[in-house]
């Protein structure tokens, strides 16, 4: 397990239990006592968590973690969403797509899948997705603006919609913290979902990616409700009753 693996699923637990000792952590990860309080130590002047006497408690960011720490989380699942997110884009399209690992990963399949003879457009909010598909010249780049959010790399504020509403998307791809048909979808941060939800409205498709860990789940700001949604990508672990639910709703669902 690698430091950051380390490090998400640390935090994961103060997320989920709210207080961790050293002990505990060290017997649930299968590491050291010493390995346990240096990764507390580097986290906690991070600003993840707060350290206590033989332990950590939560702080509130560890309910939204940063990008980084979030990135070898059911990886698996995210690239085959991600190809099947690309064969959607044909070529000519104008591609959204907010930020995220799952939306990232969709970013870096339509790189690879695009002919050089080919030329797209991919307007987002997300710096790191922006800086990827830069140095490909057949993609061009159009970046909101906005004030940068250090846990996602995302633009958020009211500057982004002075760009959002000057643009006409063929398909969007929508990353979400949760997904749920009587919910809609929804974010962690109340400034990506109002930019999330400017960028979608521009679109003639919507198209939201998300494992299977995200469905049902709702959290503190909705973006949309879902029948502002007409594609559901997940893995192929969504039950079927979980499925037969979203196709009731209008959307269509892709399990792979």
């Amino acid at each position: 397990m690698s430091r950051y693996e380390r490090w998400n699923a640390l935090l994961e637990l103060l997320a989920r239990h709210g207080r961790l000792t050293v002990e505990e952590a060290a017997g649930t990860l299968q590491v050291s006592t010493a390995t346990i309080r240096r990764d507390f130590d580097e986290l906690s002047q991070q600003q993840m968590l707060m350290r206590t006497r033989g332990g950590a408690v939560a702080q509130s960011v560890s309910y939204d973690l940063p990008l980084r720490y979030k990135t070898a989380r059911r990886a698996g699942e995210k690239q085959r969403i991600a190809q099947a997110a690309a064969a959607l884009v044909q070529p000519g399209a104008v591609v959204g797509m907010n930020g995220g690992t799952t939306t990232s990963e969709v970013a870096r399949t339509i790189a690879a899948r695009t002919p050089q003879s080919a030329r797209i457009t991919v307007v987002t909010n997300a710096l790191n997705i922006a800086a990827e598909l830069t140095v490909r010249q057949n993609i061009k780049i159009v970046l909101t603006g906005g004030v940068a959010r250090p846990q996602s790399y995302e633009l958020i504020g009211p500057l982004s919609s002075g760009v959002l509403q000057q643009v006409t998307l063929d398909i969007a791809f929508l990353g979400v913290d949760g997904i749920d048909v009587a919910a809609g979808a929804s974010a962690h941060h109340e400034g990506e979902a109002s930019v999330n939800n400017l960028l979608i409205g521009r679109a003639a498709r919507v198209v939201a990616v998300a494992d299977a860990s995200k469905i049902g789940r709702r959290v503190f700001a909705k973006i949309c409700d879902i029948d502002r949604i007409d594609t559901l990508i997940t893995d192929a672990s969504l039950p079927d009753a979980d499925a037969e639910g979203f196709m009731n709703a209008g959307l269509q669902v892709l399990r792979v």
